[in-house]
């Protein structure tokens, strides 16, 4: 196992020289990585190609024009960002001001997954670069291609003490998470989170833990249901199935289950035809063992549509299971591909039993005209963030924070929430010298009393 003791020495000593501290520094970088993004796009995307068979539209919508967005919010707002900002005072500290200074950790490990495998890895590092942090990037060797490419650029963009790519297996990643680093942000699954945090553990380094889960998606009787039907088909048949936040399966109200199930079946034809596995748009499940993975699920409960698959492309229809219950193997953990069961329901407070009884999901849909119903789920079920009416569009916001909540993970990023899980807010209170108050000391003749009329 290779050992990277020099790399992590060789970033602590560029970031100690203070360079990356100033805000000139950090724009300068952002603007280059901006500039190496909009000069390889068509490269990026022939990459995403081969990788997952994405197609040029998918590739820049989801992958290079969020993280060309997420650059130019970050450099609009980060002069204002990385000001102290002052905060109140108490009575007690009468004659003091307080401030709190952002500042960056450090050296930062960014360990990124496959199935957006540009996106995940960049997003992050604009953080990084934002919070004035040096960075070393692993990208997951899935998607070997855009992996490589990724290691080109960067390299060409920035010197390795400054912004560096590792290329390798699970192996490399475990090489440097025995490293010290001051900063870790992980995005994966759930079973690898926890190796991550335990790593991490035994150099109280801080991290940030971007997992998943099954993500729930309800359609009330009073829905919108055709267009409930194509922004689902939508959410859940991108990228295959393999995103994070896709809805994981669906509670349909008993009274519209029929009607809804007919209309999502003509939205995902209208979205990717009668023969998806032949086109050339649709993206590949990532890998063989993955593939094998997702077909076991094709034997539960009745295919309402799709289910086809092909070997040798690694593709699987946009599929959809009725008739599913929690005994299911498709329901026992994150689905991650193209498979949508379906499960009905009567009452609002039988789904929130249901979601509440298991981890917490990292995103949640709600359907429904209904105020009382879409605060009724807000109200009783914790997840990481969602949508009413619409699904995985709140990843669009740079207002928005995302992230998730117990299991499905730690701390949130995208906008101002990616310049500060990569910022240390130093806490700083300045003190007054032209007078002193003299209670605080034990020889105050009654300081006691005093102070807890203060401090009342």
């Amino acid at each position: 196992m290779e050992n990277y003791s020099w790399l992590v020495k060789k970033q602590r000593e560029f970031f100690n020289q203070g360079a990356t501290r100033t805000v000139s520094f950090r724009m300068n970088a952002l603007a280059a990585l901006r500039t190496c993004i909009e000069k390889n796009e068509r490269e990026l995307m022939e990459a995403l190609k081969l990788d997952l068979n994405k197609s040029e539209f998918d590739s820049y919508l989801t992958e290079i024009g969020i993280v060309l967005s997420e650059i130019s919010f970050t450099m609009k707002h980060l002069k204002k960002w990385v000001k102290p900002r002052k905060v109140k005072s108490t009575l007690t500290l009468i004659g003091s001001k307080g401030y709190i200074y952002p500042e960056p950790y450090g050296v930062s490990l960014i360990i990124a997954p496959w199935n957006y495998p540009f996106q995940l890895a960049v997003a992050p590092l604009i953080g990084a670069i934002g919070a004035g942090n040096c960075a070393i990037l692993k990208p997951s060797e899935l998607t070997p291609r855009t992996s490589a490419l990724l290691s080109r650029l960067i390299s060409e963009s920035f010197p390795e003490e400054y912004i560096c790519v590792v290329e390798g297996t699970a192996e490399t990643s475990t090489a440097l998470l025995q490293e010290k680093t001051d900063y870790i942000f992980f995005t994966g699954s759930v079973p690898v989170g926890r190796i991550i945090m335990e790593a991490a553990a035994k150099n109280l380094t801080p991290v940030t833990l971007e997992l998943g889960g099954k993500s729930p998606c309800i359609v009330h009787e009073d829905a919108n249901l055709k267009l409930a039907a194509k922004r689902i088909a939508w959410g859940k048949y991108m990228n295959a199935g393999q995103t994070c936040v896709a809805p994981d399966y669906l509670f349909v109200h008993s009274r519209i289950k029929n009607d809804f199930l007919k209309l999502l079946r003509d939205a995902i034809i209208e979205l990717y035809g009668t023969e998806a596995l032949s086109s050339k748009e649709y993206t590949r499940i990532v890998s063989e063992r993955h593939f094998n993975r997702l077909i076991t699920f094709l034997d539960d409960g009745q295919t309402f549509h799709g289910g086809r698959h092909d070997r040798n492309r690694l593709a699987i229809e946009p599929t959809i299971l009725t008739n599913i219950t929690w005994d299911h193997k498709v329901m026992q953990d994150e689905i991650f591909g193209p498979i949508l069961p379906v499960m009905e329901y009567n009452d609002v407070s039988s789904i929130i039993t249901q979601v509440t009884n298991r981890p917490k999901p990292l995103a949640l849909y709600i359907f429904s005209e209904s105020e009382r119903i879409q605060q009724q789920i807000l109200d009783n079920i914790s997840f990481g963030g969602g949508c009413i009416n619409d699904t995985v569009y709140h990843l669009s916001s740079p207002y928005l924070p995302f992230g998730g909540v117990g299991e499905s993970g730690i701390g949130a990023y995208h906008g101002r929430g990616s310049f500060d899980v990569f910022t240390h807010e130093k806490s700083i209170l300045k003190q007054t010298t032209r007078f002193d108050i003299p209670f605080r000391y034990p020889t105050t003749k009654n300081a006691l009393n005093k102070i807890k009329l203060f401090m009342k």
